[in-house]
């Protein structure tokens, strides 16, 4: 029993652990996409305050023309993650699954420690109760 409790507990920590990095990657990709959002804004600014729109202009503004590949950047990593995070949920699923076998399989043990318990106990209770009809 000793050796499966170690185990269960094994588990129930894989399980916090997939959990934490599923939190992590879900925080980076809510992060990466406030920034790049934050820089569209940027963009939007930059590109209103000098008139020019154009990214092929010669005249665009430099600022404007690094912000957007900064952006891009986060738009594909925020992508990435999200296969990432996929996996991860898969792996999340798959030690939760395993962990549930291993408590049913304790659980299972115990019931049957308990059945076999109350039967020893109702085997002590009728030989007291036969001890106390052949007496009479």
């Amino acid at each position: 029993m000793k050796t499966r409790d170690s185990l269960i507990r094994l588990k129930r920590f894989q399980v916090d652990e997939k959990r934490r990095q599923l939190a992590q990657i879900e925080s980076m990709i809510s992060e990466f996409n406030r920034m790049a959002d934050e820089l569209d804004d940027q963009i939007r600014t930059e590109q209103e305050r000098t008139g020019i729109t154009d990214v092929s202009h010669f005249a665009y503004p430099t600022f404007a023309k690094a912000a957007a590949d900064r952006r891009d950047n986060l738009r594909n990593s925020a992508h990435e993650l999200d296969d990432q995070l996929q996996r991860a949920q898969d792996e999340l699923s798959e030690a939760i699954e395993d962990l549930k076998k291993f408590e049913q399989l304790e659980e299972r043990d115990q019931q049957r420690e308990r059945t076999a318990q109350e039967a020893a106990e109702q085997e002590q209770l009728d030989e007291v109760a036969a001890r106390g009809r052949s007496r009479y």
